[in-house]
C-alpha cells in the first residue's frame, strides 16, 4: 500500500499523517506533498514539494501510488484548475483512488462555496478514476472562541444546526477512509455534533462563567461585519452566504458517517470549547 496525502503542510494535512502512522501505515509507504513541505519534515515520511499547479510535480510526486488524497485547496476562485491538476496527475500516474475532501450535499446544495467542490466532484466522476468523497461540513476551529469570550459571536446562521467537528476528527475519518478498498466508491456525509450558534454561546458561557452572547445580523450585515474587521469583500459575501445558507440547514448532517469511520463516538461540543479555550 502507498498513500499520498497532498496539501500536508496545512492543519488538516498534517493531522491525516499523523492519524495514518497512529493507524500503523508505515512511513515508508507515505508521501507528503505540499508548498513548504520543512514545515512537515518532523513527521518521518517521505516529503516533496508538489502544489497543485505544477502537473509535473505532482504527477512524479503519485508515481506507484496506491491512492491519493486530495486536500481541497485553500485558495477560493483557483481551486478547480488546481484540483483538475491533481486529478490529471493522479490519472496519468496510474493511481488506484483518489479521495476527495468536499463540502456537504455538494451535489444539491446552493452555497457558493460549493461550487468549486461541485465542479472538482464532476471533473472526478468524469476521470474514471475510483474515487471517495469525504463531504466535511464545518471545522470546529473556523469559531474565533478565545475572541468570542471578550467580544460574543456573531454571524447570519439564525437557528440552523451546524455539524462542526474538529479537524483532528476529519482527519481521522479520512485516514480510515484512505485504508481498505471498500471505501471506493462511497459519499461520506461527516458532520459532528451539531448545535446553533446560541447553543454554542451558551456553553462558552458555561465554560468560562462569562456572558457569552449570539447576535444574528442576517447576511448582508454579517457581509458588511466581516469587512470590517479586515476581509475583503468577496470573501466576506461568500462567508455570509455560508452562514445564511447554515440558516437552512446547509451544514447540518447526521454524525453517522462519522463515527463509523472514526469507530469511536465524534468529539462533543464541550470538549471542543474546553479545547479551543486552553
Amino acid at each position: 500500500m502507498s498513500i499520498v496525502v497532498t496539501g500536508a503542510t496545512g492543519h488538516l494535512g498534517r493531522h491525516v499523517v499523523e492519524s495514518l502512522l497512529a493507524r500503523g501505515v508505515p512511513a515508508d509507504q507515505m508521501v507528503a506533498t505540499g508548498r513548504s513541505i520543512d514545515k512537515i519534515a518532523d513527521l518521518g515520511v517521505t516529503t516533496k514539494v508538489a502544489p497543485y499547479e505544477d502537473l509535473g510535480a505532482l504527477k512524479a510526486a503519485f508515481a506507484g501510488a496506491d491512492t491519493v488524497l486530495l486536500i481541497s485547496g485553500s485558495e477560493v476562485g483557483k481551486r478547480v484548475e488546481q484540483h483538475r491538476n491533481v486529478i490529471q496527475a493522479a490519472k496519468e500516474a496510474g493511481v488506484g483512488r483518489i479521495v476527495y475532501t468536499s463540502i456537504p450535499r455538494a451535489d444539491t446544495t446552493e452555497m457558493k462555496l460549493a461550487a468549486e467542490h461541485q465542479a472538482t466532484e464532476r471533473i472526478l466522476a468524469e476521470s474514471g478514476v475510483p474515487h471517495t468523497l469525504l463531504r466535511n461540513s464545518w471545522y470546529f476551529e473556523n469559531y474565533p472562541i478565545a475572541q468570542a469570550v471578550e467580544n460574543g459571536l456573531f454571524g447570519a446562521a439564525g437557528d440552523g444546526r451546524i455539524s462542526a467537528s474538529p479537524r483532528a476528527d476529519y482527519a481521522e475519518a479520512a485516514a480510515a477512509a484512505l485504508i481498505g478498498d471498500e471505501h471506493a466508491g462511497k459519499v461520506y456525509e461527516l458532520g459532528g455534533e451539531a448545535f446553533t450558534m446560541a447553543e454554542l454561546a451558551a456553553e462558552i458561557s458555561r465554560q468560562t462563567g462569562r456572558d457569552v452572547t449570539y447576535t444574528d445580523l442576517g447576511e448582508e450585515k454579517y457581509a458588511e461585519f466581516l469587512v470590517g474587521v479586515g476581509l475583503d469583500a468577496g470573501h466576506a459575501a461568500v462567508l455570509a452566504d455560508s452562514d445564511a445558507a447554515a440558516s437552512r440547514g446547509a451544514l447540518f448532517v447526521p454524525k453517522t458517517d462519522l463515527e463509523n469511520l472514526l469507530g469511536r463516538p465524534a468529539t462533543p461540543l464541550a470538549e471542543s470549547v474546553a479545547a479551543a479555550l486552553r
